[in-house]
């Protein structure tokens, strides 16, 4: 049954009973007394979902009826069809990503994810290749849920490091936009021990940012990190409408992707 569904039911339930005591208020009391009639109380609103923790425990479970179709958070839509292109360096070698919103999904724990395709090409050379999987639940939170990837040389497989997928091997789906941000707020964006433990920070909100595809405002910002790799420190623009315009990094190196291109089919 979909939450919708619940909703009604549970309404109707309500309805019936509600109607069921004021009848019996109106025809009067037990003692034979004139009834003075009352009102039910309206549903308790339903708690916000808690998001990982930056920390742990990591013990967290996702419910399947908590999630809605597509992703549409705004500093996080995924609309099928859309490909986002961005330029760079690494290691001081030309970069560019090429992430693409996939007309499929995939189902996870029993929730139905989207697919985003993400190509990395250094100096023209294929470099890797990744199909993440997100999900978002009914409070706006985005859920990451794993990731196939594969590192390439000269045309061949050379390492499949960081691959995961929720509910294998213990792994745990995390969360990569909050639907409420916050400045201060951590959070654990995906947890395989030991392959994939990256965490996020949200840093600023209203901020502009301009890179080749356009000016930004209402732009959110990100540190992430990983204790796998304590020495290196990310910093991400997620602009409202878009998602990420532009990224560096600020600790660990000199790497950085702007946006250059948006094209929506």
């Amino acid at each position: 049954m979909t939450i919708e569904g619940s909703i009604v039911l549970r309404r109707l339930a309500l309805g019936a009973i509600a109607a069921s005591l004021l009848g019996a208020c109106t025809a009067g009391g037990a003692d034979g007394s004139a009834g003075t009639g009352s009102q039910v109380a309206p549903d308790e609103p339903t708690p916000p979902i808690e998001i990982p923790p930056v920390d742990g425990p990591y013990d967290w479970k996702v419910d399947p009826k908590t999630f809605v179709e597509g992703v549409h958070n705004p500093y996080f839509p995924l609309s099928p069809g859309t490909t986002l292109t961005y330029e760079g360096t690494s290691g001081g070698e030309r970069e560019v990503v090429t992430v693409k919103v996939m007309p499929r999904t995939k189902e996870i724990l029993g929730v139905r994810c989207v697919v985003v395709r993400d190509v990395v090409e250094i100096d023209g050379e294929l470099a890797e290749f990744t199909l993440d999987w997100y999900a978002q639940d009914v409070d706006g939170n985005v859920w990451y849920f794993g990731e196939r990837t594969a590192e390439y040389e000269r045309g061949e497989v050379v390492s499949r490091e960081g691959a995961w997928e929720a509910g294998v091997d213990g792994a745990l789906p995390g969360v990569i936009m909050p639907a409420d941000p916050e400045v201060g707020l951590a959070y654990t964006q995906e947890h395989y021990r030991g392959e994939a433990e990256d965490k996020g920070k949200i840093v600023a909100l209203g901020e502009q940012v301009t890179v080749p595809a356009g000016s930004f405002e209402d732009v959110l910002v990100t540190e992430d990190w990983t204790p796998l790799d304590p020495k290196v420190l990310e910093r991400k623009y997620y602009a409202s409408g878009v998602g990420v315009v532009f990224e560096e990094l600020v600790k660990g190196g000199n790497e950085a992707l702007e946006l250059v291109s948006i094209r929506r089919t």
